[in-house]
């Protein structure tokens, strides 16, 4: 990002391009945080194909961005994300199979991109996070949320299927909470999306930032190393056996010991 390679104080600029008004995504990167903003408010930041694109390159660019140790997602106005843009999905009902297929993985790759990021991601959310928006918070690794913020999947009330979302919303709360949330679309309050599985942390919504920041500094300030071998296995160990899964434990704690972090901090902590 060269935008923020001349120093550590914030870099910001107005997004990832593309022709025809605002940008859909802003960036800006600060002390090791590289925080992605929604800029859509006018539409609730509903997710249309550029504002997508613009998300999928904004990550690449932060992958490869080495002063960049975490990412957080946020947005601007009330709403954290509707979903998709409906006038959007309306029009591609006349569109082939085919075509609709790959639209459609246009946001499963955004998914995939934020699941195989070695970065840590943190989707702050205030408002309401429905549907593809929801999906969006939940495919980060950590949401934290502010008290009165609102999740849930009201796709089938429009006669629509939550499809995308639905391998990481199984994961995140299991399959009889999974389907009560597809099949009713009922939204649940941040408090219940907490005990749920969906979020990780509840902020009064005055203290949301504060407490966000708390914790993007602290995940700023670790070993990257570290932070990227624990995000790699959660998500390996999910689909293995137990033992497997401890076999792969002691693979990631070889890899672990020998890491420039790992010794420094261990000699540091011998020497006090």
């Amino acid at each position: 990002m060269a935008q923020s390679e001349a120093g550590t104080g914030a870099r910001a600029h107005r997004g990832t391009g593309g022709a025809g008004g605002e940008p859909r995504v802003l960036i800006e990167v600060a002390s090791g945080i590289a925080t992605l903003t929604l800029n859509r408010p006018e539409k609730r930041n509903a997710l249309d194909r550029r504002m997508i694109a613009e998300l999928k390159a904004a990550l690449e660019r932060c992958d490869l961005a080495s002063e960049v140790r975490v990412l957080a997602l946020r947005a601007a106005g009330k709403d954290f994300c509707a979903g998709l843009d409906l006038e959007e999905l309306l029009a591609s009902a006349e569109l082939p199979a085919e075509e609709n297929e790959r639209r459609a993985m246009e946001l499963g790759e955004l998914f995939v991109m934020l699941r195989a990021s070695p970065k840590v991601s943190v989707a702050v959310v205030a408002g309401r996070a429905l549907a593809g928006g929801c999906g969006l918070a939940t495919a980060c690794d950590l949401v934290v949320a502010a008290s009165g913020a609102q999740f849930g999947y009201p796709e089938i009330q429009r006669g629509f299927v939550p499809a995308m979302v639905m391998t990481m919303l199984r994961r995140a709360v299991g399959e009889k909470v999974a389907f009560d949330l597809a099949a009713t679309g009922r939204l649940v309050t941040a408090e219940e999306a907490e005990r749920l599985g969906l979020v990780a942390r509840v902020a009064p919504a005055a203290e949301l930032d504060v407490r966000a920041a708390t914790l993007l500094a602290q995940l700023a300030q670790s070993s990257p190393s570290a932070l990227a071998l624990i995000k790699q296995q959660l998500h390996q160990v999910e689909e293995l056996g137990f033992e497997a899964g401890v076999l792969l434990g002691a693979r990631v704690n070889s890899v672990a010991r020998a890491t420039p972090e790992f010794r420094k901090s261990i000699e540091t902590f011998l020497k006090k």
